[in-house]
């Protein structure tokens, strides 16, 4: 059986205006007319999730720069070195340097055995000045382990750990452990709070982290260690009040306090404060500095004195400030390309010059074209919310597209559907609509039917459902039916009892009609959400899986909701800078919060 190839074009929520960049500010200038942030990246892709060095001014962060997450170091007025790094691993999180070692996240071992609904994360170490590539894993074989922490001298480490089980749809709050072991023994593991995530170490006995309260307010508790036991001394004990959301917090090592990111009532955006541990009290950062952006995941330098934090970098004059239409994607196989397009809903021509797709679902909202060398776009349609497209394998130039609303209930009356009241899957002639028996019903029930997608050879028919569970609209599985309507079968893709987790959607067909495309929940979450601008539900990972449900492949791995792929037979030859149009969006940090943090 052949093996995944050509292009796969798709769309990852929010990700295309992230702008990211680091900052730091000093805090000896707090309270003064010279306290300003200063950018310690340098505007190329987006840069995130930093730690400062032993050095105070040095950085090590991710960077997206390479088409996946990799680890970079930075020194003022330097440009970023890379690091170490796996080469096969799709992602990489949550970098520190301590003692000559980079720990950090990877998701290069699938979990053995191998399986579905569990995430591939795991915390591992290599040497800062690796030449021989050697990796040490620190997580113990089919545990996974988030946000790992390291302390003051690097004696200990502490993870939010899922532990050995399946992932149980468990998204905006992950249900993790707090646990510690020694640097030099990982195997010898306790756990010292039961729940909870983002830990952060001050000195070598004390760690903070973060969890929603029974009031229902994200909030840091303190847990007080005994240094040769690691066991804590009382149980957890929460440290900020009610009334404001605290969370990834970053501990400073005079005890005293702590930095965190806080959402308030009455304030849209996320911020960086300083938290007085004796004194009860907050000293707001960044809302005096830039209180119009949002800003993330603080770290603090070894002395206390610098506070760091990434955010969209803002000013247009200071690295990249347009993003492209067709941004490249490291792949795991070797002859496919994946592409991430600054739109949604995307579909090839069929000579696969072009390619059709909606552009957002606001104001600028419609349909639009970029060829398919990234080149050039133009407008087809504006004004209006389009949703999905297909182009025509017959008619020439001709795309078809549903205008309406969108991300409606599932109780909303819409044309196709209007003689049942359910949301099933007919076929309509292209040419006389649904009059003089143009309409024709493939399926029939109380459940829903979504996203169907034509096989190339025009034989089959797939789309995603949730009719083997009606009456639960948070699953759906893969279905495949002939134009007839005979044929009607499921394709698992988890198997046994698993199978009724599925989460599957966003079909399409390769084009020689062995495949299946898809965006799937089955590999878990990699990153805590609330770190992150919004994503809408943990979904948002690309698979393929043959069409009799054997072979799965997972082709993207990290912490966004991906969906509405393309396929195309080809690999595609992406225009040069000097050859693109100046067409592309200007980058204005139009990314949202986590909308369920409220």
């Amino acid at each position: 059986m052949s093996q995944p190839s050509g292009t796969i074009v798709f769309n990852t929520v929010g990700r295309p205006q992230y702008g990211f960049d680091i900052f730091s500010v000093d805090l000896h200038n707090h309270h003064t007319a010279a306290f300003a942030d200063r950018r310690l990246t340098d505007g190329v892709s987006i840069n995130f999730n930093a730690q400062f060095t032993d050095e105070n001014d040095s950085v090590v962060f991710v960077s997206e720069r390479t088409g996946s997450p990799r680890f970079y170091l930075t020194r003022p007025e330097d440009k970023p070195q890379p690091l170490p790094f796996v080469p096969n691993s799709l992602f990489h999180d949550r970098p520190t340097i301590k003692n000559g070692k980079l720990y950090f996240v990877s998701t290069h071992e699938p979990p053995e055995p191998e399986t579905v609904f569990k995430s591939w994360n795991a915390v591992y170490s290599t040497a800062v000045d690796s030449v021989d590539g050697v990796v040490t894993r620190i997580t113990p074989k089919g545990v996974v382990d988030y946000s790992p922490a390291v302390s003051l001298t690097g004696k200990f480490m502490a993870v939010a750990s899922h532990g050995s089980g399946l992932w149980r749809g468990d998204f905006r709050e992950l249900e993790t452990e707090i646990v510690v072991f020694s640097e030099s023994e990982p195997e010898n593991r306790v756990v010292v709070s039961e729940r909870g995530g983002w830990p952060t170490w001050s000195q070598d006995n004390t760690i903070f982290f973060h969890r929603i309260v029974e009031d229902g307010w994200w909030s840091i508790f303190r847990v007080d260690l005994f240094d040769s036991e690691l066991c804590r001394s009382d149980p957890p004990v929460r440290v900020t009040p009610a009334g404001v959301h605290c969370f990834t917090p970053a501990a400073m090592h005079d005890g005293k306090r702590i930095a965190v990111a806080t959402r308030r009532p009455g304030s849209s955006f996320r911020h960086i404060e300083i938290f007085d541990l004796e004194l009860q009290s907050f000293q707001p950062v960044t809302e005096t500095i830039n209180p119009s952006f949002h800003h993330y995941n603080p770290f603090v330098s070894r002395n206390s004195r610098y506070l760091g934090y990434h955010r969209f970098r803002g000013d247009p004059t200071q690295g990249e400030s347009t993003y492209p239409h067709l941004d490249p994607v490291q792949s795991p196989i070797q002859n496919l390309q994946l592409l991430r397009l600054n739109g949604s809903f995307p579909i090839f021509s069929p000579c696969g010059d072009f390619i059709a797709f909606n552009h957002d679902f606001d104001a600028n909202g419609g349909v639009k074209i970029i060829r398919s060398n990234g080149s050039k776009r133009w407008t087809l349609l504006k004004g209006r919310t389009c949703f999905y497209n297909s182009w025509s394998p017959s008619e020439k130039h001709v795309i078809y597209t549903s205008v309406g609303p969108i991300f409606e209930s599932v109780s909303k009356t819409v044309e196709i559907a209007r003689r049942s009241g359910h949301k099933n899957l007919y076929i309509v002639d292209a040419v006389d609509g649904e009059f003089n028996g143009g309409l024709r019903r493939l399926t029939e029930g109380a459940w829903i039917d979504t996203m169907p997608c034509w096989s190339p050879k025009g034989d089959l028919i797939a789309f995603s459902s949730n009719m083997h569970n009606p009456t639960n609209p948070e699953v759906f599985g893969i279905y495949v039916v002939q134009p007839d309507g005979s044929g009607l079968r499921r394709v698992e893709v988890a198997k046994g009892e698993l199978a009724e987790r599925e989460r599957l959607n966003h079909v399409f067909f390769s084009s020689n009609g062995e495949w299946l495309l898809f965006t799937a929940n089955i590999g878990g979450v990699t990153a805590e959400a609330v770190s992150l601008p919004n994503q809408f539900q943990p979904y948002g990972d690309l698979y393929a899986v043959r069409l009799d449900g054997s072979g799965l492949r997972r082709l993207t791995c990290n912490a966004y909701e991906n969906g509405t792929p393309t396929w195309y037979d080809g690999v595609l030859a992406l225009c040069s800078e000097d050859e693109k149009e100046n067409d592309s969006d200007v980058l204005m940090g139009a990314f949202q919060e986590p909308l369920w943090i409220n």
